[in-house]
């Protein structure tokens, strides 16, 4: 009789330990913690006057072919440098099918734009201009532009003794996005830092379930809270892609990607667009968690509203569609655990610097 109650209780036990260890997914992946410093682009360092001449720019509509479109026309600044939209805005004559990613931390991504085509800051600022889709302005007529106005000329000079080019201006973009739009502490930095008040208990534990039994830092991991890699998180087709302007754009961006017969192609290929590799089939990359609770709708084409829907899909296991991540299965999270994983996802908040004008 002891026997048998000496089993069930050491089988109660490994049932435990197994149940609450990190999966064999999440065991080599980097920690999360705070931000280091961004690190600078070596032929790009932050200067005062770069760093001017990169806002300015920023928000500049003639580098649109329209004038009515600027950066910040798909990224404000007081809704966490993203659209509280589902799909960001487009250049006249198109729409498009993806959400505006957030800028914030972007200087600490490896990966840039949902699909990863653009390699870097400097070369995704002249990309996003010239794109028909996006800004669908002409780069030769914007550096004619550009240098007819002597006040930006003079910033030219002052930032890279030049006159308005392609890169410096790819280059400007970049070094200010890369090192302005960087979050300050938020609760869980200082908690990290060793105020244990910072978090509350029930925060406390939702970090718990993000680096044990929710499996989420197995893809948003490190100081930035993702691996900068793409993954295809188990969504079904969007159904907005039966209609004909997004049918259009489907097969637009396939046939400037180079797809075999793009004018078939009727969902988002994802990072396929830029690899032609059947295993990137609608793998997208791995967001930012930081300041989450400002950069509303989430996923790449920013279907869901809130945090708790987040939640729900990955905690039943995702849509089961075609090549979804094997990571995603169903958690099994109770109600208050996904309180408490959505209570530490609300502690990666932290302040911006303000913009000065």
């Amino acid at each position: 009789m002891s026997f048998r109650v000496l089993n069930m209780r050491s089988w109660f036990i490994v049932t435990c330990m197994f149940a609450t260890a990190p999966s064999a997914w999440t065991a080599d992946v980097p920690d999360i913690g705070p931000l280091p410093p961004v690190t600078a682009n070596p032929d790009n360092q932050p200067t005062p006057e770069r760093m001017a001449l990169g806002q300015a720019l920023f928000f500049d509509n003639r580098i649109s072919g329209s004038g009515n479109m600027n950066c910040s026309s798909c990224h404000l600044p007081n809704v966490g440098w993203t659209l509280p939209s589902a799909f960001s805005l487009a250049n006249e004559g198109f729409v498009e099918r993806r959400s505006a990613p957030t800028l914030i931390n972007v200087g600490y991504n490896k990966a840039l734009i949902w699909d990863g085509r653009a390699p870097n800051l400097e070369k995704q600022a002249i990309g996003s201009t010239t794109n028909p889709v996006h800004k669908g302005q002409n780069m030769d007529t914007l550096m004619k532009i550009l240098n007819d106005d002597p006040k930006v000329v003079a910033m030219f000079k002052a930032a890279y003794n030049s006159k308005p080019n392609p890169d410096d201006y790819g280059r400007a973009m970049a070094v200010w996005q890369r090192h302005f739009l960087v979050t300050g502490d938020s609760a869980f930095d200082k908690y990290m830092k060793g105020d244990k008040s910072a978090l509350s208990e029930s925060a406390v534990r939702g970090m718990a379930i993000f680096k044990g039994k929710g499996g989420c830092i197995a893809c948003h991991n490190g100081s930035n809270f993702t691996d900068s890699d793409f993954h295809n998180t188990g969504l079904k087709r969007n159904p907005e892609f039966d209609k004909p302007e997004f049918r259009k754009i489907l097969a637009f961006d396939a046939k400037r990607m180079k797809l075999d017969d793009p004018d078939n192609v009727t969902d988002d290929p994802g990072r396929y667009l830029v690899t032609k590799n059947k295993a990137d089939w609608k793998k997208f990359k791995t967001p930012t968690l930081r300041n989450i609770t400002d950069t509303a709708p989430y996923m790449h084409d920013g279907r869901y509203q809130t945090l708790d829907v987040v939640i729900d899909h990955y905690n039943r296991g995702g849509d089961g569609v075609e090549n979804q991540d094997p990571r995603i299965k169903p958690l099994g999270l109770t109600a208050t655990e996904k309180a408490d994983l959505k209570a530490f996802l609300e502690s990666l908040w932290g302040p911006l610097p303000s913009l000065a004008m």
